[in-house]
């Protein structure tokens, strides 16, 4: 199976729209594993069957161009989309305390909710629900997806070196790490909210 999958992203000029594609529809289309894709492609280019110098630009300009997606969405439909985005009384609640903390932090928030389950598509949003000013939407996404592309090849990088004649450990222990850290910044986010606090620290009104 591995090798049949090495064998098909070596050199394919696909496998980097793919994860640009992914990365971008991750944005507003949350159920998109994007972070499991780039991770995987970076672990593949340590191993020598990708370039991490495209696989990285791939993820940050699929990202961006995903978060200005959602942004759109929310200035130009707002209401009439968020029933579908943020379905249920938890997807509502979210969004407004999203809003709630944009409105607080302004757009630092953009940054923090790629990093945020389930957060990047509610901060984007809402930043366009808002009307957050996009020059300013614009600059913290960028610093967002290039942070969030850096921070997810990383892991797949270094988890690709660990192992480097098994490529099912490397991606084990890639995805492995990248499933911990995310449980563990939320239950950061849960521990905050338990003392009505946001993501940020500051207390929920």
């Amino acid at each position: 199976m591995f090798q049949s999958l090495t064998h098909f992203v070596s050199g394919n000029p696909w496998s980097y729209g793919i994860v640009f594609g992914i990365s971008a529809l991750d944005s507003f289309f949350p159920v998109v594993p994007s972070e499991t894709v780039v991770i995987t492609a970076a672990t593949l280019a340590a191993h020598g069957h990708l370039e991490i110098g495209l696989v990285v630009p791939a993820a940050a300009l699929g990202a961006f161009a995903g978060d200005n997606v959602t942004y759109l969405l929310g200035t130009k439909i707002g209401e009439r989309v968020a029933g579908w985005l943020f379905r249920g009384e938890k997807g509502a609640e979210r969004l407004g305390k999203m809003e709630k903390a944009l409105q607080q932090h302004g757009a630092v928030i953009v940054v923090a909710g790629r990093f945020i389950p389930g957060g990047r598509t509610a901060s984007c949003f809402a930043a366009g629900t808002l009307d957050f000013a996009y020059r300013r939407f614009l600059v913290a996404d960028a610093i967002a997806a290039v942070t969030w592309a850096v921070y997810s090849s990383l892991i797949g990088w270094f988890g690709g070196a660990a192992f480097a004649h098994s490529l099912w450990k490397s991606l084990a222990l890639s995805l492995g790490v990248a499933a911990g850290l995310g449980g563990l910044l939320e239950l950061y986010r849960r521990l905050q909210a338990r003392r009505g606090r946001d993501i940020l620290g500051k207390r929920l009104d």
